[in-house]
């Protein structure tokens, strides 16, 4: 898994990138592409990424609600506000979305 931006990958492989923004007063902080170009499952990617993401912004895992799960199902992007963290966060919402499969 990368944190880096654009990637040639080989026939076969299949890459998921993953774009990562905090928001505050509609306002991004700051923002990570993920890039994993493995053999996983798409699942275990997302929950790869989101955990690298996490590392790399000091942040604690989200949980996922059911309202994430729906969102991400439907358009492969959510949202996790305050509500979604065990630890408080110091911005509005983190914004996950997927940008290629």
């Amino acid at each position: 898994m990368r944190l880096t931006g654009r990637e040639e990958t080989g026939k076969g492989k299949r890459q998921l990138r993953i774009w990562f923004k905090e928001w505050k007063d509609s306002r991004m902080l700051r923002d990570l592409v993920v890039s994993d170009d493995g053999e996983d499952t798409r699942t275990h990617k997302i929950f790869q990424a989101l955990e690298q993401a996490c590392s790399a912004f000091d942040l604690s895992v989200p949980i996922w609600l059911d309202k994430n799960i729906d969102e991400f199902k439907r358009h492969a992007k959510t949202r996790f506000s305050a509500d979604n963290f065990v630890d408080g966060i110091g911005f509005d919402y983190l914004e996950m979305h997927v940008i290629e499969e």
